[in-house]
């Protein structure tokens, strides 16, 4: 088996180490006194680079040094994290990805020029910071030093394995002061004994002489915290106690903790493992296999009568449904990794149009797909840009509104069902609905004086070139975008409700299915052919009774307790040979709050189905979103209902027309 580049393992971490490093400098510039935040930020800048000298990216861990250097005066609390500061911050951490994705085109005088100004702000702040006479800034009070200290520390055995030295580490210790070291052998078995010679046996005792906050001895082994034991005391402390004197069960207590969390720390690391995003599309694509043989098991048991088959089939499809479940558990990904990602879009757009924008996420621990997940992120990024540029007043409208200055942008996921919903909402002066039609009228995409729903109005939003900006800028005003945002989703079998509330905000709320790979439907009949109906799309299903198709009178309208429903005959749609079924079925199927009916000659039952993407010379087939197989081995056609319902949509608009004619 061929192990990872460990060029790739570095920028698969690094990329971790980045968003934990933005998300705490965009924290930090609405909490400058956060000292968490400021340790969190250093420490995922001085682990990145550490880890870029190991792995050969130089420049990285040389701009990560000069960048760690100028930052550690915010650590060390001489100067505050102003938002200035934390702006030139997330520059640097830009710089930093563009040097780990593309080392060779990325300008080393941007790296310059980064640094330079991030000094800039943190000199001329220092400048300003008042000191006492005759005291300088090393000797402003900051954190209790220790005039030294005692330091105890042992390594996990695999260590030398990792590629860590000890030596080095203990050298990096020398660098802060004077110190005395003592080797620890007690545990290195006798010589005639048999032991693995890479294993790390070897323990030591340090005095450090040096006035040195206990920070820097913890910085020094840092990225092996987690596979080491170590003890810190101030070294007064020690040598005040008798090596004789019995130690009390409050002396023990520390290194016991110590012992237990880090018990606890070597529990955490096997918790979780890295898996290439290639083995479990495959891993899922051999369950979908393994689902259509069960189904196809199951049938054929079905239609014997020997009950030992049927007892294996039965087993066969509960470790299948099982598998299927723990397969899709595994692919599920929480939408706060997605979510994370736009802090520093809402960031830098509120900067650049000069509107304070506050943004607030909820749901973060709703799963969704990891397919979906990375589909999606784009979509979201048009919509919180459009939020922001068209939703939300500049300060000034806003005030002359009576509303706060700051804007506020929810983004929020939750279930709904077999579906994940996801809204982005803002309070800003929602649309004008007026506006929209008259442009819609203006490009001759609807009849002057037409009667339509403000519905079915805000949908021209997402029409290919609509937009109502009265001028072009740099985010918006083409037309590009919102088009490109309902065909994605559509293409991940979800649809869009638009809402707004005049001079209150509007939201824009994604409705998703859970996963693209396996789904819930509905197995039916139409003519001799079978077809797969979502089952997250299907409200209730009632029978078309003659009584029923009479009251209807032709116009292919249903009286659903008080409601009226178009329904499709998919027999006429489809072109189905073969005689009408005396005993049809209605399903009735709801995309946001619209709802139409499928008249089908027969439900067959559910059916575990596992989708199949249509080829290229189907792309014409708008009505099917994909195929599967099912339990005799033969296809059926999976109905997109969007698409069902954009056919029914202009039926009924053609009807209400020559109804007003």
């Amino acid at each position: 088996m061929i192990g990872l580049d460990p060029a790739e393992t570095f920028r698969q971490e690094a990329a971790e180490l980045l968003e934990k490093l933005e998300a705490a400098l965009l924290d930090l510039g609405q909490r400058p006194g956060d000292a968490g935040l400021v340790d969190e930020a250093f420490r995922a800048l001085h682990t990145i680079k550490g880890s870029g000298a190991m792995f050969g990216f130089d420049r990285v861990a040389a701009f990560a040094h000069d960048f760690e250097t100028a930052f550690d005066l915010i650590r060390k609390g001489q100067i505050p994290a102003e938002p200035a500061i934390v702006g030139v911050a997330l520059e640097a951490k830009d710089h930093i990805r563009e040097l780990i994705d593309d080392p060779i085109s990325t300008s080393e005088e941007t790296g310059i020029r980064i640094v330079r100004s991030l000094q800039a702000f943190l000199i001329g702040r220092c400048a300003e910071t008042p000191t006492v006479a005759g005291e300088s800034a090393a000797d402003a009070p900051g954190p209790a030093k220790a005039h030294g200290w005692s330091i105890r520390l042992s390594f996990a055995k695999h260590l030398l394995r990792n590629g860590s030295n000890p030596l080095a580490l203990l050298d990096d210790l020398r660098a802060l002061g004077p110190c005395e070291v003592e080797a620890d052998a007690a545990a290195v078995p006798d010589i005639a004994a048999a032991f693995d010679l890479s294993d790390c046996l070897i323990a030591w005792k340090v005095s450090l002489r040096a006035n040195c906050p206990r920070e820097a001895i913890d910085d020094v082994f840092m990225f092996v915290a987690e596979e080491m034991e170590l003890l810190v005391e101030p070294l007064g402390e020690v040598l005040a106690n008798s090596p004789t004197a019995p130690e009390t069960p409050a002396e023990a207590a520390p290194d016991q903790s110590d012992k237990a969390e880090s018990g606890k720390r070597a529990d955490g690391r096997n918790q979780t493992v890295r898996v290439q995003a290639e083995r479990l599309d495959e891993l899922m694509d051999r369950v979908g296999e393994l689902v259509i043989a069960q189904a196809r098991l199951s049938q054929l048991a079905n239609a014997g009568s020997d009950l030992a088959i049927k007892a294996i089939a039965e087993e066969v499809e509960r470790l299948a449904s099982g598998l299927r479940d723990s397969t899709m558990g595994v692919r599920m990904v929480p939408m706060g990794s997605l979510f994370g990602r736009f802090r520093r879009l809402v960031h830098d757009l509120s900067r650049d149009l000069g509107k304070p924008v506050e943004f607030v996420t909820s749901g973060e621990d709703t799963e969704l797909d990891k397919t979906m997940i990375e589909r999606l992120a784009d979509p979201l990024v048009h919509l919180i840009r459009n939020a922001i540029d068209h939703g939300i007043e500049t300060p000034d409208a806003r005030a002359r509104s009576g509303k706060s200055t700051t804007g506020r942008i929810e983004l929020a996921a939750r279930y709904m069902g077999a579906q994940v919903l996801v809204s982005v909402q803002d309070d800003g002066g929602g649309l004008d609905t007026a506006r929209i039609r008259a442009k819609a009228e203006e490009q001759g995409l609807i009849a002057a004086g037409a009667p339509m729903s403000e519905q079915e109005i805000h949908q021209f939003l997402f029409h290919p070139g609509f937009s109502t900006a009265r001028a072009v800028s740099a985010l918006s005003g083409r037309g590009v975008g919102m088009d490109v945002v309902k065909r994605t989703i559509e293409a991940m079998r979800g649809s869009i409700d638009v809402a707004t509330v005049p001079g209150h905000g509007s939201s824009m709320t994604l409705r998703l299915p859970l996963t693209l790979a396996i789904i819930e439907g509905l197995l039916v009949r139409v003519g001799q052919s079978r077809y797969i109906i979502p089952v997250s799309a299907i409200e209730e299903c009632i029978e078309l009774t003659p009584a029923v198709e009479a009251r209807a009178k032709g116009r292919n309208f249903l009286d659903v307790r008080g409601d009226l429903v178009p329904f499709l005959h998919l027999r006429q749609l489809f072109g189905a040979d073969g005689a009408v079924d005396p005993f049809r079925k209605i399903i009735i199927s709801r995309l946001g709050d619209i709802r139409i009916g499928l008249v089908v000659d027969q439900i067959i039952g559910s059916h575990q189905t596992v989708i199949k993407t249509l080829t290229k010379l189907h792309a014409d087939a708008a009505m099917f979103s994909g195929a599967t197989i099912i339990g005799d081995g033969s296809v059926a056609l999976i109905l997109d209902i969007s698409q069902l319902f954009a056919v029914g949509q202009s039926q009924r608009d053609g009807q209400t027309t020559a109804d007003a004619a």
